[in-house]
C-alpha cells in the first residue's frame, strides 16, 4: 500500500468522483476557536466517500471478475458505493448489510441495483456470510476497508485536500477525519505524507466505540465489545484492520472520541452553516473540531464531512438541539 496505488486510484477516478470541496464558516470558526474548513464527502455521489474506494477496486478488476461480479459487506455507505461503481461497470453486485442499517440506505442500495441480503449484526458474522455467498457464486469480496484498491481510492480524498490546503497557504493543521476500520482515515494519511506532511491526521470516533483509538494509545490492535448500539452507525466496526492500523500507527495522532449528542449538534451546525445535510457518523469529525477544541494544535483544523445518508427522523433529532 503507497502512494503510487492512491495516484493510479486518482486517475481512474477522473471524470467519476465528484471534486468536493472545502467550506468555511465563520460561525463555525467562532464555536471551535479556530478556522474550521470543512470537506463535504456526503455531496459525494451515493453521499459518501465510498464511491471512491467501490470506484477503484471495482475498476481494478479483471473483465472475467467483472463479468461474475463482486460481494461487499456494509451498513450502507460501502453498500452503495460499490453497487453504483457495479452497476456503471456492468457487474452483478450482491450486498451484506445489517437488518438495523438505516433504511434510506438499504433501499439506495437496492435501488442502484444490488441485491441485499440481511444479518443481524449481533449474533451473525458477515465475514462469514460475505465468505459463503463468494465461494458459491464465484463472487469477488470487495472489503468496506482492509483493502489495498479500496484504500487507495478513499486516498484520493486526501490528495485533494493537500492540494487545496496547499492552496490556501495552509502547512500546518490537524486533519479531523470520522473512523470506522480506518480505509479512509489510513487512505487519507498516506496522501499527506506524501503531499502535505504538515498536516495531520486524526482520527475520530464515538463513545463506546473507539477500537482505533485504544488501538493507537496500546500499540496493538484493540476490539469493541459492543458491534451495534449507536446511531453513528457508519463508522462502527469490530475493530481496525490489519492493514489499516499499521498506517494509522504510523502516520496518525492520537484518537479523538465525541459522544452522540455531540454528533447530532454537529449535524445541525453544518445544515445551518453550511446548508449539507451529514449524517450522525459523518458528523464526528466535525464535532470532535468543534466541540473538542482542546485535543487540536495549531490554528487550523480540517474536518472530514465522510456521509450524508440520514433517515428523516434522525436528522429531525438533530435539528432540535439548534433549540
Amino acid at each position: 500500500m503507497n502512494i503510487d496505488m492512491i495516484r493510479a486510484a486518482a486517475k481512474r477516478l477522473e471524470g467519476h468522483a465528484r471534486r468536493t470541496p472545502i467550506l468555511t464558516s465563520p460561525f463555525l470558526d467562532e464555536i471551535a476557536g479556530r478556522r474550521v474548513f470543512v470537506k463535504p464527502e456526503c455531496v459525494q455521489h451515493t453521499g459518501s466517500f465510498k464511491f471512491r474506494g467501490g470506484w477503484s477496486a471495482i475498476s481494478a478488476l479483471t473483465d472475467n471478475a467483472l463479468k461474475t461480479g463482486v460481494i461487499a459487506f456494509s451498513s450502507g455507505n460501502h453498500a452503495q458505493g460499490v453497487a453504483l461503481a457495479a452497476r456503471e461497470h456492468g457487474a452483478p453486485a450482491v450486498i451484506v448489510m445489517p437488518a438495523d442499517a438505516p433504511a434510506i440506505k438499504i433501499a439506495n442500495t437496492r435501488a442502484l441495483g444490488a441485491e441485499v441480503v440481511l444479518y443481524d449484526r449481533a449474533t451473525e458474522d458477515r465475514d462469514a456470510i460475505g465468505a459463503r455467498l463468494a465461494d458459491e457464486r464465484g463472487l469477488t469480496l470487495v472489503k468496506p476497508f482492509d483493502e489495498p484498491q479500496v484504500i487507495a481510492g478513499q486516498g484520493t480524498c486526501g490528495l485533494e485536500i493537500a492540494e487545496d490546503m496547499n492552496a490556501l497557504g495552509i502547512t500546518d493543521a490537524d486533519v479531523a477525519v470520522c473512523c470506522g476500520g480506518g480505509g479512509l482515515t489510513s487512505g487519507i494519511a498516506l496522501a499527506l505524507a506524501a503531499d502535505a506532511p504538515g498536516l495531520r491526521v486524526r482520527p475520530v470516533e464515538p463513545e463506546g466505540f473507539d477500537d482505533v483509538t485504544r488501538s493507537l494509545a496500546s500499540g496493538r490492535i484493540e476490539r469493541n465489545e459492543r458491534l451495534s448500539g449507536s446511531i453513528c452507525d457508519a463508522i462502527i466496526t469490530p475493530q481496525p484492520g490489519n492493514i489499516t492500523f499499521p498506517i494509522m500507527q504510523a502516520l496518525c495522532g492520537p484518537g479523538v472520541v465525541v459522544t452522540e449528542e455531540e454528533c447530532l449538534r454537529a449535524m445541525a451546525h453544518a445544515f445551518e452553516r453550511l446548508k449539507i445535510v451529514v449524517e450522525p457518523g459523518g458528523a464526528a469529525a466535525l464535532a470532535a473540531a468543534l466541540f473538542h477544541p482542546d485535543a487540536f494544535e495549531g490554528d487550523a483544523i480540517v474536518a472530514v464531512a465522510t456521509g450524508g445518508n440520514v433517515d428523516p427522523d434522525v436528522f429531525a433529532k438533530a435539528l432540535e438541539t439548534l433549540n
